[in-house]
């Protein structure tokens, strides 16, 4: 069986995603988590985009053992070699290049002709094989790229030292049986291609990402990149845990084999989804919710006598059932520092004791915090920025037929407390206005979302808010048991995204 390498891009690709911008801590501890799922590349980042996804990319490379860590890196030298400082210190690097090759990007974004983007592509290629043991490729647009310039390009690519060819379809333009062939025939031109590894990236603008992933690897591609829970620019990525599942579920057809540890997907997913503020569909495939429920009597009746009947999978080969973990008002901080561990959150020093104390106001008004809590509880305070806004106290007066009214108290480590009142049309909307007075920070909200973590009126409230600063959308989520506390917090934590200088790659800089 041919083995298949899993490239996980969600802390590049995912991470450009409209709203989302995780701090390195995040980044970290998500890729402490990809390490757990055991997949084979992490691409962490795109280092000469700032020097936060410097940093980020560097402290992964450092700290991180077991898979390959990626940098992305334009053709340029001057990206090229950012991109080297920030991984030469993993135990697998790799450099990840890309140039745009089709006519549209060409002539429209790069300003140049297919000889230039030719030469640029060899030179970059082995310039990152001077610096770095591994080399990756990526033709930018390939799917809307004439095949014979295609072919050039990857050629002389391979011949300057790329290891591996990723095959980018950057918005999602190819259908499966189209890509397949094209895939086909871009090895028979490029013989070379045979000794090389062969990768496929596919966007999910026209919903075939997953699709086209797997009809490039019945035609010989050896990586696929993806994205936990699909996220990614525009309409997202391949999902990581779809095409994981269909090639272990369906190793019969494709024969291939994947290192995937699958009893991680359900936890990496709910990592991802807390951390970024996106919300996984309950009928999405693999990690929804209604993923393994049966509504209909006769699927019910077919279950319970055996559940192959309307099962090709079980929940507790993607993890579902992995975590049985329960703690009460009498758990001390080192058992909660185990059950996050298990649960794939690494809390040290100051964090862990803001989560700590967290958890025991929890546990003093719930009889037992169960695993759900508990990673909400760490989501929350891993994302958390030091040195910006705190939000401490709020109080509302609010009554049916008047508008309400909000004071709040916001605290900064340099500048000290602000207090601040506001009328609103509603709670919400009153703690939010206080809000931007005691910063003196307006945002717009461009989206608000509330659920429970888990079920029982003694239930965390989780709320996830978009709220545009500046024409650029940032995602805050809070977490409490009063639901004006939790969407307080939320707007807070936006309102620090956007202050602490977030930088993520401009959306004007397409990236495969």
């Amino acid at each position: 069986m041919g083995y298949v390498q899993i490239f996980d891009t969600t802390l590049r690709d995912g991470e450009q995603s409209p709203g989302i911008s995780l701090s390195v801590e995040e980044k970290v501890d998500v890729a402490r988590q990809l390490a757990r799922l055991k997949v084979d590349v992490i691409e962490a980042g795109f280092p000469i985009t700032s020097e936060g996804d410097f940093e980020s990319v560097s402290r992964i490379a450092a700290e991180i053992k077991g898979p390959t860590v990626a940098g992305l890196a334009r053709v340029y030298t001057e990206d090229i070699e950012r991109a080297w400082e920030a991984v030469k210190w993993a135990e697998k690097p790799r450099i990840h290049t890309f140039v745009g090759t089709s006519d549209l990007h060409i002539e429209h974004q790069m300003r140049s002709n297919k000889e230039q983007v030719l030469e640029w592509a060899r030179r970059g290629v082995a310039h990152s094989k001077s610096l770095s043991p591994e080399v990756e490729f990526s033709p930018m647009d390939a799917t809307r790229t004439d095949i014979g310039y295609l072919a050039e390009v990857v050629a002389a690519a391979v011949e300057a030292g790329a290891d591996v060819v990723n095959i980018a379809d950057t918005v999602g333009y190819t259908t499966p049986v189209e890509f397949a062939k094209f895939l086909t025939e871009l090895q028979e031109r490029v013989p070379l291609l045979k000794e090389r590894i062969l990768s496929v990236h596919c966007h999910d603008d026209l919903g075939m990402a997953v699709a086209n992933s797997l009809a490039g690897v019945e035609v010989g591609a050896r990586q696929v990149e993806v994205a936990v829970n699909g996220i990614g620019e525009r309409a997202g990525n391949a999902s990581l845990e779809e095409v994981v599942m269909a090639l272990r579920t369906r190793g019969d057809f494709y024969n291939t084999e994947v290192g995937v540890d699958t009893r991680q997907l359900a936890n990496t997913s709910r990592m991802v989804s807390n951390i970024t503020g996106y919300e996984v569909p309950p009928n999405k495939a693999i990690v929804g919710r209604n993923a393994f429920l049966h509504e209909s009597g006769i699927h019910q009746d077919g279950v319970l006598k055996d559940r192959r009947t309307f099962e090709i999978m079980t929940k507790e080969d993607i993890g579902v059932e992995g975590s049985n973990i329960f703690l009460g008002k009498h758990s001390g901080r080192h058992a909660l520092k185990e059950a996050l561990s298990e649960l794939g959150y690494t809390l040290e020093g100051d964090v862990l004791k803001r989560a700590f104390r967290r958890f025991k106001d929890i546990a003093d008004t719930k009889k037992s915090v169960t695993a759900a809590d508990l990673e909400a509880i760490a989501a929350d305070e891993v994302g958390s920025f030091e040195g910006q806004f705190v939000f401490e106290t709020f109080r509302v007066v609010a009554a049916t037929g008047r508008q309400s009214r909000a004071a709040v108290t916001i605290s900064h480590a340099e500048h000290g407390s602000f207090e601040a009142e506001a009328e609103g049309e509603g709670p919400v909307d009153a703690v939010f206005k206080a809000i931007d007075a005691a910063t003196n920070i307006k945002g717009r909200l461009t989206d608000f979302r509330i659920d429970a973590v888990t079920g029982g009126k003694d239930a965390l409230g989780e709320v996830r808010v978009q709220v545009e600063f500046e024409g650029q959308e940032y995602a805050g989520r809070g977490l409490s048991q009063d639901v004006v506390d939790a969407a307080a917090r939320a707007y807070v934590r936006a309102v620090n995204v956007y202050t602490s200088g977030a930088v993520k790659t401009p959306q004007t800089q397409v990236t495969p």
